[in-house]
């Protein structure tokens, strides 16, 4: 019988800090077997950092689950730092932690705007791409921060309403660039409300049915910063991601075996743009979970992902 919940909590056998160059200093860990398939967990946000429950998605026995929180999100140093901080920059930093391991090749596994960075990874460095496991599937283009911004409201009007209460309504038409002023502010007194109204507005609409721990969670102080700032900074300065060229480029990993899982009911990353994907590479599993939203805690979305990483336990990819 395939294994569908979570394994037991764990621990990591190392962890460290690589430095990026400039201010940036890179949190890493690994758990589970240190001789086992490498798999490297990409965290969603940008900004949002990875937690002691991510490790729990793979079977320590077998992989090797390498963790890292992507620049200025969780652990790593700065906090919320936005300088110097691009998808370019967040690829070059996966290939220095892969190398600084000694791997040729590893598994990646992403949600969300991870899903994004594991695509962008794919597409610069198919060769060392085992497998690529994506998960509520975000390409950052233009149409997709609007749904994020104006488009959720149409489902939560209510949680709109707290995203947009403390905006005078003159500025609403131009929620990015009033939230980027006010997160980058550097008074605490300025950017830790707006960081909050953000956080909060996307954890709220990241479960089908309401919950108030994940809001709660996405509601502390480290990753509403980290969220809410880096977020703003990316898809302020969309042009630098990868959007459409990820669609245009799937020649370049398309015989990386995949895995598409998506919520049907997933309103933060709505079900249009892995339906993209899923039509420009075919040869991937596409698994759409008929009762689920975004988030990857989801009990189908969840038991999708075990199942996967199980399938690829036992029938790894060459």
């Amino acid at each position: 019988m395939v294994r569908t919940e979570l394994y037991p909590e764990l621990e990591p056998f190392a962890s460290g800090m690589l430095p990026l160059g400039g201010r940036h200093e890179m949190y890493w860990e690994e758990s589970g077997n240190p001789s086992g398939q490498p798999v490297v967990f990409l965290h969603g946000g940008p900004g949002a950092g990875a937690s002691p429950l991510h490790r729990r998605f793979f079977d320590p026995s077998h992989y090797r689950i390498i963790i890292f929180d992507q620049r200025g999100a969780g652990r790593s140093q700065p906090l919320g730092d936005v300088t110097f901080n691009s998808t370019p920059h967040l690829v070059d930093d996966m290939e220095a932690l892969r190398v600084m391991l000694g791997l040729e090749r590893w598994m990646v596994f992403g949600g969300s705007w991870g899903s994004t960075l594991a695509l962008a990874y794919a597409v610069a460095h198919p060769e060392r791409c085992q497998a690529l496991i994506l998960r509520g599937i975000f390409l950052c283009r233009p149409q997709e921060i609007e749904w994020f911004l104006y488009g959720m409201r149409i489902f939560f009007p209510e949680v709109w309403d707290a995203f947009t209460a403390d905006i005078p309504e003159t500025k609403r038409n131009d929620l990015l660039a009033t939230y980027y002023r006010l997160l980058t502010d550097p008074d605490p007194a300025v950017h830790m409300p707006a960081a909050h109204a953000w956080s909060r507005y996307e954890g709220a609409c990241s479960t089908l049915r309401p919950s108030p721990e994940t809001v709660a969670d996405f509601g502390r102080d480290d990753l509403a910063l980290g969220l809410a700032r880096i977020e703003a900074h990316f898809f302020t300065h969309a042009e630098s991601l990868p959007g459409d060229s990820v669609l245009s480029h799937v020649d370049r990993f398309r015989h990386v075996p995949g895995t598409i899982v998506q919520g049907r009911y997933d309103m933060v990353c709505p079900i249009f743009t892995a339906d993209e994907l899923a039509q420009a590479w075919p040869e991937a599993e596409y698994t759409i979970v008929p009762d689920a939203g975004h988030s990857a805690l989801e009990p189908g979305i969840r038991a999708a992902l075990v199942a996967t990483m199980e399938r690829l336990r036992d029938q790894p990819p060459e």
